[in-house]
This record gives structure tokens, C-alpha cells and sequence, in this order.
């Protein structure tokens, strides 16, 4: 059914219902009659002002895509949205047909759905208003604002005073599968009752030593009952706790599933929930690899080596957590140089270690993974269930990171982990089951960002590149610019924009509250664990310390840490601040020069990268290198803003630039030096909170370096990257942050590909054992990286500029059933409008295109 034909039938069902209900007016059947009558009204009007709109959308936001076969960009899911929203009240509508004559009929519960439906309608509208600002004030082509000025100022503005909670009511989840929902449904339901009794944990309401996570989680328990049984009630508090609580509470909620509550001691595999529901494996092992500094060949001329030392940022020199996980036990796991390593926490070997066990040869494949949680939560344990699997499916070892989390430890220091942990990999594959043949980088959300920035800096080193990377949804630009896809953010249950701002600044180190808020939540449940973790960082570090500074002081000059590498100049080292370096001093904490020069860094731009690995070796002695700081990317004269723009095509067809004036509008005459400048036409108001959300949102020039946000990087520094394997979902926030970086990667000529998983919410890994759509999506990433691993291994050069190719051949329509669907029908379905239904399109590297399974929604079909 095309988008005219839902319009009409939701006029028809509207009008139906409204004449008939008109009728009633006895007691309170009148009052939820008349409830029902004035609903009824209120959608068709938004209807009216969304058909043309919806049109005028339809007809222009395929020149935003990434390839014709991948109809997928924010202003594609926005139109998605809406229609799916329209296809629920139609759903709904003709329910209340069928059954409204029958002595069962609760018109009172019927008028609440419908004025949900309702107020959802109206927050879209305001969107899509939102969106034609966006369409008007771009470049063609770009799906972002580039400013945080501007448009993207009023979104943040609109946002914080917008009405939210009709989204995480009875319409919770309502754009997802159906196999999703009631996840989502329980999700909010357990975070409002237990932010309820984390507000009650704040104030001081009970003792302070039961505000353990776990003591929160077995008291929400027992009042989440009313929030199961009231969606307005659970809306309105999913509402208030996503705009006004810090993101300490969200690393408490989001690490719950890591407590000895929920998850048992994986000593005791029966009862350990993972091990009830997940892949079975011989080797689940937590590393605590200690910070020693080592040295590792170039790759341009390995008689030379470049110095790998450990992370220092922000809290000095200390040991990187990992987890190792292989389906087999594989020779080097059970060694007791790796034996030394484990921390006590970690996992044993469920087979005996005798002379008689089983062994098998090391693996041609290492799976480097770096876990998603918005850099400000979870960890390797959180992802386990997927890990398994790929490990079996695979005949792999997996290495996980538990790199330090913000915001005690913002950014660079995941980045430095993440690094040290690839380099220490590459130099001890024998110890992981691995034969170092082919490694692959893989990462869903914040780990997908870290998985590109390793990357960018091993180039920068001249080390051994990866052989491939799978991102998962990635956050490839970390600024609060505004584009279609992050207005979704306004109704997404799990990354709402209060929460994804707060994330963001944790990481960037900008947060206003950390320090207010870290001495807030020194509860006796942290005292414990930062305690254990102090006495062993200092019982580890210490002697490391000690060992690298005997070492450091033999030498001619100071080893510079990897955190400094030189990203703009191989000659010299830059001087140091020593305003920031007293800063540092005053603090008490222990920084590397990386984080001295975040204190001096004021510039936005991004300067060129010298990554030609022949001139570093002139630079490079065989055991030293000279580094810079990794934020000491500034403008040069050479280097032009152009060089890290998002401007992809240089001219525009006038027909084009029409097309867009007819959907396009400009901000309202006269409003744009009010105070209070109004954003909507004339007519019309979105429905507001009662209380605005927190958006202090704090601008810094580190958000904009190239290692935080990639998307920004200029083109010298994407030239010679691995090929990159994006998996992005269509109704993900971050969907534009997909689709624009594989254009600049294709455009700089780099092998990239992207797969579009539809009807699903973002961070689907971790919810891959819940459905057949999240487990069917996190195979398709599972087989991304099979792909990595069996390509054929093409020559240097072909590495570093090798562009896809694209075939003319269009593949043969197909009927759609759950194997496979042609991307032409596909799109031309996209285009009419018929298509609903899920599933993930997807150009390999060979130009073929392909379409994994699509899923059913109960709102695919609407009967005649």
C-alpha cells in the first residue's frame, strides 16, 4: 500500500470511528467516547499536514543515500516512522470497529491508546518540521549540520522542552519488530522503578551501606508492579530519568546484569545465567596484561621498531583489562606465561589441564573486539553471549577489552588502552591460540569508533595495519550536530539525546558534574571496588613502574608513550605547556602529555597526516620514536577546513536544488532575532514537557579531534585503512553517523561496505539471544568478519587505494519471502511505499548486492 492509500484509509477509520462514537454521551461511556471522538479529530488534522510533507520527503531523500541498492539515510527512517505510527492508529482504529458494539469493549483503555497515538503523531510532526529546516540549511548531499550553533542549537533547545513521554508509554518501541517490544516494554519498565529507588538511594532515604546496585535492583523488584500496569505513569518518570539523572546513574543501570546477583560467579557454570543460555567454551579467561613498554617492527622495514608504552593518560601508567574466549582450548592458552596473567575474577578452563586434554593448533584468526556502553559503561562480560558464539562459529579466539571507562577516565585513555591491547596482541599471539596471521577489529557503538581510531593510529605508527574492521552502528562523530537521524533521539528508548549527551561529555571530559557526581556515588559498593582496584594497580604497577623508569632514564632521550604519537610531524616533539603541566599538578593526577595538550588545544580544524610509511622509517630509530601529541592536530596553511569537510559533490543539478525548495523551508520571517524565536509554522505547537531536560551541553575543541570523531578526520588519515565492514540499523539515532563516513571512505577511494539491518533498535548484539531478528543481525556481523578473514590478501598498494567496484549488472527480482529479497524490489517497494517489513541490504566488495532476511511486522499489512 502506497503512502496515499494509508492516508485515506486513516481518514476513513477516523471519520468512521468519530461519527459513531459522537452518539454516546451516557456517563462515563460519553466522557471515553468523546475521548475517542476528539483523538480521532486531532490525527487526521496532523494527517492533513503530514501527507504533502511525507510526499514532498519521498520524492528527494534518495540523493542522501550511500548507494542506490542501500536505500537507508536519517530522512528515509523520519518518513518510516511517521508511516508506521500511521499504520498503528489504522491498526487500532479498525479494532475499535470490529469490536465496539460488544458488551467487552473498554472504550476508556481504547481512548488512552488512541491519545498516545495521538501525541505521538504530533511530536513526529514537529520533527519532520525539524527536518525540512535540516533540508533547507545543508549542503546537498550532507546529512549534517555543521555547526553547534544554529539549527543545532535549536534542536538541543526543542528537545529539552519537547514532550517525551508518550514514546516510552503504551508506544514504547512502536517503529520496532514485534519481536523487540516486549524486551523494550520490560527494559523500561525495570529502569523506572529502579531509578525510583535510586532517587530514594540519593537522598538519603535508606542506609548508605545498602546502596549497592544490587540492593537497588532486589527494591525495584518489588515496586515495579506500578509501573507495569500504568504506561502514563511509566512515560512520565521514563521521562523525567532520561532528561534529569547523571550518568552515574546509567553506568550503575547499565552495568546491573554484571552483579553477583544477576550474574553468578562463572566459577559455577550451572548457575551462571550466561552459561545457561550462551555458547558453551573451554577458555574464558580476564587478562590483566601489566603496563610494560615493548617494541614492535615497521612495517615498511621490520630491522626497525617503533617503542609501544603503556597508557598513561589521565591516571598514569596501569594494567589493560581483556578476556579471552575460544570455543577450543588451543595451544599457548594454557600457558603459564598467560596462566600469570589472569585475573582472579575471570573465568577457568571447564576441562582439566592434564597431559591428556585435548589441544588444538593455534588459529590463522584473532578477533580483537572492543564492547560498546557509550564509553561510560559495561564490559567484556556484557557481550559474552555473542562473543561465544563468533568464537564457535568463527574457530576463533576472541580478545575483549575492558578498556577504563569515563568519566574517571575520559578521553584518550580507552583509545591508548584499545592500542596497547593490539600492539601487546600482535606481539604475544602466541599465547592467545593465534598463529598472527589475520586479525579483525571488531566493535558495536562507542567499540566501533575505537575499532576505526586504533586503526588510524597503527598508520600512524607504521605498524602492522588490521586485516579488516566490523563496526557495529558506529559513533563516527561525537559533536552535537544536528541530521535527521539523531531527531530520532527525541523518541528512541534507549538512546535518548539527554542520555547520549551526557555520554558524550563524560568522554570528552566535559561534564560539569563528574566531580560533583563522582563524590555523590561514593557509596560503600564503590569504596569496595575502587579500593580492590587501587591496591591491585599499585600492587602491579609499582614494580612496572619502577622497571620503566630505570629503563627510560639509560637513555639518550625520554621514550615517548604511543598516547604521543607524532600525527603531524615526524621531526620533533612539541613543547609542552607548562601552564597545563601545573594544571596537572594541582590536580594530583598523573597525565601524559596527551592530556596536557587537551588543556591548550583550541583549535577545531584537523590538519593533513604524512602517514608514507618510508618517510616515518627516516624518522624512527630501531628503538625510539620521536612522538607529538595525539590532540596537536591543528590548522596549517597547507591544510584547508575543505580538507575535513562532509561536501561530497561539488556541483548540483538544478532540478535538484528545485526538487528540495518544494519540501525545504526556510526558519519562520521574523522570528530569527527573537528571544524566544518560534521554529514551527503558524498554527502549530509540539506538546511540551512540564519539566525541561538538563542539556548543558559543553563545547570543546577535543570533540572535533580526528581520533574522537573519525567522521571528521581529513582524507590523509582514511587513506590506507583497512577495509571497513559498517552494519548500521535503519531506526538507529546514529544511522546518518554510518552512512556519512562510508561516503567519505568511499570517496577517498577506501574499500568499504554497508549493511542496513532494518526494524531494529541500536546495541542489537546485546540483545542477540532475545529474537530471530537481533540473532539473524549479529550474524550478518559475524559473517563481515568471516570475510575479513577469507579474502584474498591484496598487495600493498591495493590495500591502500583500492576502491570498490561497482558492477551495471542488476541482480533478478525475486520474490520476497524470509531467504532473500532483490535490492530492486527493494527500492522500487522503498519508493511506492510498500515496503515495511525488515531486513539488510548490503553491497559486498565485489559491487553484487544482497538482502538478508526481512522480519514481519504486525503493521506490514493492512487488511482491506
Amino acid at each position: 500500500m502506497d503512502t496515499k492509500a494509508v492516508f485515506t484509509a486513516l481518514y476513513d477509520v477516523c471519520e468512521e470511528n468519530a461519527a459513531f462514537f459522537s452518539g454516546t454521551t451516557k456517563g462515563q461511556a460519553g466522557d471515553a467516547a468523546q475521548r475517542l471522538v476528539d483523538a480521532m479529530t486531532t490525527i487526521q488534522e496532523h494527517a492533513r499536514s503530514l501527507e504533502p510533507v511525507i510526499a514532498g520527503f519521498a520524492a528527494v531523500y534518495h540523493h542522501f543515500d550511500f548507494d542506490p541498492h542501500i536505500p537507508a539515510n536519517g530522512y528515509r527512517s523520519l518518513v518510516k516512522v511517521v508511516r508506521c505510527c500511521l499504520l498503528h492508529i489504522i491498526h487500532k482504529g479498525r479494532y475499535i470497529t470490529s469490536n465496539r458494539r460488544s458488551i467487552f469493549f473498554r472504550a476508556s483503555h481504547n481512548a488512552a491508546e488512541m491519545e498516545a497515538y495521538c501525541s505521538a503523531l504530533c511530536q513526529l510532526r514537529a520533527l519532520l518540521y525539524l527536518a525540512q529546516r535540516l533540508l533547507h540549511d545543508n549542503s546537498h548531499g550532507n546529512l549534517f549540520f555543521q555547526e553547534e550553533s544554529g539549527l543545532s542549537q535549536t534542536f538541543l533547545r526543542e528537545y529539552a522542552s519537547m514532550h517525551k513521554g508518550c514514546f516510552y508509554g503504551r508506544c514504547v518501541g512502536f517503529q520496532f519488530t514485534p519481536a523487540i517490544r516486549p524486551c523494550l516494554q520490560s527494559l523500561a519498565i525495570s529502569l523506572v522503578a529502579f531509578g525510583d529507588n535510586y532517587k530514594k538511594h540519593q537522598s538519603g532515604i535508606v542506609e548508605a551501606g545498602d546502596i549497592a546496585p544490587y540492593g537497588v535492583a532486589a527494591s525495584s523488584f518489588l515496586t515495579s508492579g506500578k509501573y507495569a500496569i500504568d504506561p502514563e505513569l511509566r512515560g512520565q518518570e521514563y521521562e523525567r530519568i532520561t532528561q534529569n539523572l547523571d550518568v552515574h546513574f546509567w553506568k550503575t543501570f547499565w552495568n546491573i546484569t554484571e552483579t553477583e546477583v544477576l550474574s553468578v560467579s562463572i566459577n559455577y557454570p550451572a548457575s551462571s545465567l550466561v552459561s545457561m543460555t550462551a555458547t558453551q567454551v573451554k577458555v574464558n579467561r580476564a587478562l590483566s596484561v601489566p603496563p610494560v613498554p615493548f617494541d614492535l617492527p615497521l612495517v615498511v622495514d621490520p630491522t626497525h621498531t617503533v617503542t609501544v608504552s603503556p597508557p598513561a593518560a589521565h591516571i598514569g601508567p596501569g594494567p589493560v583489562q581483556m578476556r579471552l574466549i575460544s570455543y577450543e582450548l588451543r595451544e599457548g592458552q594454557d600457558s603459564e606465561k598467560l596462566l600469570a596473567l589472569c585475573r582472579s575474577e575471570g573465568g577457568q578452563i571447564s576441562l582439566s589441564l592434564g597431559l591428556k586434554t585435548k589441544r588444538s593448533p593455534p588459529s590463522p584468526w584473532l578477533v580483537l573486539h572492543f564492547h560498546g556502553g557509550g564509553f561510560v559503561a559495561q564490559t567484556s562480560k556484557s557481550h559474552e553471549p555473542y562473543l561465544r558464539s563468533w568464537s564457535q562459529d568463527l574457530n576463533a579466539p576472541v580478545l575483549s577489552v575492558d578498556y577504563s571507562l569515563a568519566p574517571e577516565a575520559p578521553f584518550p585513555r580507552a583509545l591508548e588502552e584499545c592500542f596497547y591491547a593490539y600492539c601487546w596482541a600482535i606481539k604475544n599471539h602466541n599465547l592467545l591460540g593465534w598463529t598472527g596471521e589475520r586479525v579483525c577489529l571488531a566493535g558495536d557503538s562507542a567499540g566501533g569508533n575505537l575499532c576505526v581510531t586504533v586503526s588510524m593510529r597503527a598508520a600512524a605508527h607504521g605498524v602492522r595495519m588490521p586485516d579488516g574492521i566490523v563496526a557495529a552502528y558506529p559513533a563516527t562523530l561525537l559533536t552535537v550536530y544536528a541530521s535527521p537521524s539523531r531527531l530520532l533521539t527525541l523518541m528512541d528508548p534507549l538512546l535518548p539525546l539527554s542520555v547520549l549527551s551526557r555520554c558524550l561529555s563524560a568522554y570528552a571530559g566535559t561534564d560539569p558534574q563528574v566531580e560533583k557526581q563522582v563524590e555523590k556515588v561514593s557509596t560503600l559498593s564503590m569504596v569496595r571496588r575502587d579500593t580492590a582496584l587501587l591496591l591491585r594497580d599499585f600492587k602491579q604497577g609499582a614494580s612496572n613502574w619502577i622497571h620503566s623508569l630505570l629503563d627510560r632514564g639509560s637513555a639518550d632521550s625520554v621514550r615517548k608513550s604511543v598516547s604521543e604519537a607524532s600525527l603531524t610531524s615526524p621531526h620533533a616533539d612539541p613543547p609542552v605547556s607548562g601552564k597545563a603541566s601545573e594544571c596537572s599538578l594541582e590536580k594530583g593526577s598523573l597525565r601524559s602529555q596527551t592530556c596536557q595538550d587537551l588543556g591548550t588545544h583550541t583549535n577545531s580544524g584537523a590538519s593533513d597526516v604524512q602517514n608514507n610509511a618510508s618517510q616515518t622509517a627516516n624518522h624512527i630509530s630501531t628503538t625510539t620514536a620521536n612522538h607529538s601529541s595525539i590532540l596537536d592536530i591543528t590548522l596549517t596553511p597547507e591544510s584547508k577546513p575543505e580538507d575535513v569537510s562532509f561536501f561530497l559533490c561539488k556541483e548540483v543539478d538544478p532540478s535538484v536544488t528545485e526538487s528540495f525548495s518544494s519540501v525545504a523551508i526556510p526558519p519562520p520571517a521574523g522570528e530569527e532575532d527573537s528571544e524566544t524565536p518560534r521554529e514551527f509554522p503558524e498554527g502549530f505547537e509540539p506538546l511540551r514537557s512540564e519539566q525541561l531536560a538538563e542539556m548543558n551541553v559543553q563545547s570543546s575543541p577535543v570533540v572535533r579531534n580526528p581520533y574522537m570523531s573519525p567522521l571528521l578526520a581529513p582524507d590523509s588519515m582514511l587513506k590506507g585503512l583497512p577495509p571497513i565492514h559498517i552494519v548500521a540499523c535503519h531506526l538507529d539515532p546514529m544511522l546518518d553517523d554510518s552512512v556519512m563516513f562510508a561516503k567519505r571512505l568511499r570517496n577517498v577511494g577506501q574499500p568499504v561496505t554497508l549493511c542496513v539491518v532494518d526494524d531494529l533498535p541500536h546495541g542489537f548484539l546485546s540483545l542477540s539471544q532475545l529474537s530471530r531478528e537481533t540473532r539473524e543481525a549479529a550474524n550478518v556481523c559475524m559473517e563481515r568478519i568471516r570475510d575479513v578473514f577469507t579474502m584474498k590478501d591484496p598487495p600493498p598498494e591495493m590495500r591502500k587505494h583500492r576502491k570498490l567496484e561497482r558492477t551495471n549488472q542488476k541482480p533478478a527480482a525475486t520474490k520476497r519471502d524470509h531467504t532473500q529479497l532483490s535490492q530492486v524490489t527493494l527500492q522500487e517497494e522503498e519508493e511506492e511505499g510498500l515496503f515495511v517489513g525488515g531486513g539488510a541490504s548490503v553491497v559486498d566488495e565485489e559491487g553484487l548486492s544482497g538482502f538478508y532476511p526481512p522480519t514481519n511486522s504486525e503493521a506490514e499489512k493492512i487488511p482491506s
